[in-house]
């Protein structure tokens, strides 16, 4: 198998490589996020302009066609410089939720207005009761005249506080972890009804608690054939895992760069402490890990459009467990070699360390897919 990129990959990771370079240093990042959303609204624009935000939807949708390997460059770009954009909640996660939905009509609606950044999507399907069962939903949707009327909540909604529109799962019968009954509708962020508590994740991303209380929505708010949606919500979290995975690896290539630099120029009794043999086999070992979720994350962009959902499914979850322990490791030693600095709110690595670890929880932690791993072997 080929893993050379062709010239237009080539050209994609170039041209997003420049446009973070000149626009995201560690210093400017803190001046973003203490903008009113917390990320910049001026390179959203600049993102469309570039085409990243239509990227992986059709031509007809104001897109370019890419598959999950032009994602992955653009995921692995954000990921070295701690981008805070909405782009995995609103291109990746939703746009992946409309592109697969049967509402064709929603989908030509919405599809574009996200390419032209005119407008930003959240996935809300997860619940505090869920933990990370896919089909634990107690939101739910009844039929009202041609509409539905939506009563729930949702919990941990990354980009929620900013989102102009939500994608909402709900359960239109069946009992609570039916997967059967689950529904996916389009919800407007500010309509009667809805409630949204903002607040920062650890890594300094928003996030928003939101509360859907008779929210009353047309008969076109219904993506897919209602009770229907599950496997519609269980490809867009793997296709959240995949673009998870390489914004890890993106973090990793930045936080060793950082170490080694360190390594090289931090002064000792006299010498630089890269020069001392244990320190040289920490810094080859945190290579190693880097080059294993590379790997990963190039399997994942793979595996996102793989027509055998179990064979996908397995992938994913190696995937997920493996860039977990690849990202702790590489960011615990990113940390530890830095010692006192690697701990202080001023210096990069540790805001890195934070990301990573948000990143290891998202979608289920390393253990759950362990678990979910065995169970397949058992």
């Amino acid at each position: 198998m080929d893993f050379d990129l062709s010239e237009e990959q080539r050209l994609l990771r170039d041209s997003v490589d420049r446009l973070l370079a000149d626009t995201y240093t560690f210093e400017k990042r803190k001046g973003y996020l203490a903008e009113p959303e917390g990320w910049s609204r001026g390179l959203w624009s600049r993102y469309a302009e570039l085409g990243l935000l239509g990227l992986p939807f059709a031509e007809e949708h104001g897109g370019f066609g890419g598959g999950g390997i032009e994602t992955m460059l653009v995921l692995q770009g954000l990921g070295r410089v701690l981008a805070l954009e909405p782009y995995l909640a609103s291109v990746v996660l939703s746009g992946t939720a409309l592109r697969l939905c049967d509402n064709a009509a929603r989908r030509s609606d919405l599809l574009p207005q996200i390419a032209q950044g005119k407008v930003v999507t959240a996935f809300a399907h997860g619940e505090r009761q869920a933990r990370y069962d896919l089909s634990d939903v107690l939101t739910t949707a009844k039929p009202k005249g041609g509409g539905w009327i939506i009563d729930g909540a949702k919990s941990v909604v990354t980009h929620g506080d900013s989102a102009g529109k939500l994608i909402v799962s709900a359960r239109t019968k069946g009992d609570r972890n039916d997967p059967g009954g689950i529904a996916l509708f389009v919800v407007d962020a500010k309509a009667n009804g809805v409630a949204r508590r903002a607040y920062r994740l650890r890594d300094g991303m928003g996030a928003a608690e939101i509360t859907l209380a008779g929210v009353e929505v047309g008969g076109d708010a219904l993506l897919s054939e209602a009770g229907a949606a599950f496997p519609v919500i269980e490809r867009v979290v793997e296709t959240g895992i995949a673009a998870m995975a390489a914004e890890a690896v993106g973090a990793m290539e930045t936080m060793q760069k950082m170490t080694l630099e360190y390594l090289k120029t931090r002064q000792q009794f006299g010498r630089a402490i890269g020069d001392n043999q244990a320190l040289q086999h920490r810094a080859t070992e945190m290579f190693v890990a880097l080059e294993q979720g590379q790997s990963l994350a190039m399997l994942a962009a793979m595996m996102v459009d793989e027509p055998d959902a179990k064979e996908r499914q397995r992938n994913i979850a190696m995937v997920k467990v493996g860039i977990g322990q690849a990202a702790r490791f590489v960011s615990q030693n990113a940390v530890q070699l830095h010692g006192g600095i690697g701990m202080t709110e001023e210096y990069a690595v540790g805001h890195y360390f934070r990301r990573c670890m948000v990143i290891e929880h998202t979608f289920g932690d390393t253990a759950h897919h362990l678990s979910r791993l065995a169970e397949q072997v058992a």
